[in-house]
């Protein structure tokens, strides 16, 4: 036996110690490393650089209810797959595979609650459920979210986030559109506010409808905000867009948004404009 082999054989054997894959957060935009439970305890905001990461229907509800209490409403049950659509995978392949990463019976989920003790019913849109994509499912669910807000004489808060219409779905999906904008008539017909907060990403078909006709429009931080892809737009136009084209602050700027609020600072904005918007209506 060599020395070398001697002298290996003597060190002492550590193993190697096992770290868990989720410790760390990578902001996307500053590429600082945060730790993942500091990272969620700042509601997924980098406390570098302020960069807002997307977040689901659960920690929404979480953070701006009062407590964290709300009752999520039921899903409404929808004709799945009414196409048979099939690309590389099965639609409906792809409905299970969402909804086994997500938990969650469609990207629109509703609760009802109380925000600084004024009643609301607020749906958030999760982009990680197919990108968001408004079909059936999300039309019968904003539609639902509206007759419960009537029904509790109270406002109706959408918070946005979708690649737009769900192409799986073809016309069937483009059919929320106008759906959709009906249900909000009927919202002000009751005389209760419609608020939006738009977060990233929120383009296509759900820009074209519900995301621009609220009483108050809202949007995060940087959240990309458009219709179709700014790309598309430059090869169409043959311009160059300017620079932060399509993201919330370039909106505010010319007056296709009413502001644009920090997460920390969303739920007592909201309760603020409850209160102009519903005076009296406060929860006993």
């Amino acid at each position: 036996m060599s020395w070398l082999n001697r002298v290996r054989q003597s060190i002492p054997f550590i193993a190697k110690r096992e770290t868990p894959d989720n410790l760390w957060h990578k902001c996307p935009a500053c590429g600082a490393m945060v730790f993942t439970k500091e990272y969620e305890d700042n509601q997924s905001v980098c406390p570098k650089c302020q960069h807002h990461g997307r977040i689901g229907p659960d920690a929404r509800f979480n953070d701006l209810f009062d407590n964290g209490v709300h009752v999520l409403l039921p899903t409404p049950q929808v004709r799945e797959d009414p196409l048979k659509f099939r690309d590389s995978k099965k639609y409906a392949d792809r409905i299970k595979a969402a909804r086994a990463k997500t938990g969650e019976n469609d990207a629109l989920i509703n609760a009802r609650g109380t925000i600084e003790g004024f009643k609301a019913v607020i749906g958030v849109q999760d982009f990680a459920f197919m990108g968001g994509s408004m079909g059936l499912g999300v039309g019968a669910a904003f539609v639902a979210g509206i007759e419960a807000a009537i029904a509790d004489r109270c406002p109706y808060i959408i918070f946005t986030a979708a690649g737009g219409a769900r192409m799986q779905e073809g016309i069937l999906s483009l059919m929320q559109m106008p759906r959709t904008t009906v249900a909000i008539a009927k919202l002000r017909e009751a005389g209760l506010p419609y608020i939006v907060v738009m977060t990233d990403p929120t383009t296509g078909g759900v820009t074209a409808s519900y995301a621009m006709l609220g009483d108050v429009q809202i949007a995060e931080p940087g959240a990309l905000i458009g219709f179709a892809g700014q790309r598309v737009i430059e090869s169409t136009i043959r311009e160059k867009l300017p620079e932060g084209f399509q993201r919330a602050e370039y909106l505010l700027e010319h007056g296709m948004l009413d502001m644009v609020v920090h997460r920390h600072d969303l739920r007592r904005e909201l309760a603020r404009l409850i209160s102009y918007l519903c005076p009296g209506r406060q929860a006993a």
